[in-house]
């Protein structure tokens, strides 16, 4: 895809009047010179992987620094319990990101979207759905195509990289393409989708990197939910009508630069934020002793 701006990408959905999905399918086929046959199966592998990392999540399997593993099943057993606050699908929601983030940090298959540090992110606003009969597989593939366009436009204009900009490139990316996914997959317009991108990016910005033991662990894994729940909400912020004040485009260009301010100590080293912490401090040196 050479999309190097929101802009551009929805400029090209009006000027083709065709839908957002196939305007990213269009510049990804000029690009890989692949047909149109081969990009949607590649689609609808990647979306068969994130439904197969869900149903292989085994609740009893824990990492192998033990910080991570059996929190989905917790959240699923509050959830049959009735005590969880919001719907089904907020519950399943973060079940879902829980699920992928503990599979990744077991060592497990996860499709990383946009990084496998925010893996859990998409394939929770998604998976729900589709369970319910709410979206099926094309329905969900020319979702996910609007979320690569966007994750391609934060990777050209900023970045998608913790070590380069913190946590706010990769569950803020990860945030935004699930926000305008969604918001597709809902009817929503392209204006709509890019609003969504916007509002989520923008509601995780400064968000920082700071993996205790330097494993993509603590906090990583929970803030996968907070940046599946996020796209929740601005999506159906933008479905409503609700705008945003800054466009997608300048978000992200904030996004790239708020992450070249942050400090070293705050860009994946596992130096600052939790990972100094007391307790992150002790966690890091039983961990080393262990080794």
């Amino acid at each position: 895809m050479a999309f190097l701006s929101c802009e551009e990408m929805l400029a090209a959905a009006r000027g083709q009047k065709i839908t957002l999905a196939e305007a990213v399918l269009r510049s990804d086929l000029e690009e890989s010179r692949l047909t149109e046959a081969h990009s949607r199966a590649a689609m609808r592998h990647l979306w068969q992987v994130m439904q197969a990392t869900s149903q292989e999540y085994d609740p009893a399997q824990r990492s192998r620094s033990g910080l991570s593993g059996g929190d989905a099943a917790k959240v699923e057993q509050a959830w049959q319990q009735g005590r969880l606050l919001g719907d089904d699908y907020l519950a399943a929601v973060t079940a879902e990101a829980l699920k992928t983030a503990e599979c990744n940090a077991c060592m497990k298959r996860i499709v990383a979207a946009p990084t496998a540090g925010s893996c859990g992110v998409l394939p929770a606003v998604l998976l729900p759905l589709a369970r319910a009969g709410q979206a099926d597989e094309d329905a969900v593939c020319d979702a996910l195509y609007v979320a690569a366009g966007f994750g391609q436009v934060i990777a050209a204009r900023a970045t998608l990289a913790g070590a380069e900009g913190g946590c706010q490139a990769e569950v803020g990316a990860a945030s935004a393409m699930a926000a305008a996914a969604l918001c597709n997959l809902k009817g929503g317009t392209p204006e709509q989708c890019a609003a969504a991108a916007a509002m989520a990016l923008g509601n995780l910005l400064g968000l920082v990197c700071d993996p205790v033991a330097g494993l993509v662990e603590v906090p990583c894994i929970k803030r996968n939910v907070v940046g599946a729940v996020n796209a929740v909400s601005c999506a159906n912020m933008a479905l409503a009508g609700v705008d945003y004040a800054i466009p997608c485009d300048e978000v992200i260009d904030a996004m790239g630069r708020v992450g070249s301010l942050l400090s070293p100590d705050l860009r994946e080293t596992g130096q600052g934020g939790l990972a100094a912490t007391p307790t992150g401090v002790k966690i890091a040196r039983q961990l080393a002793q262990e080794d």
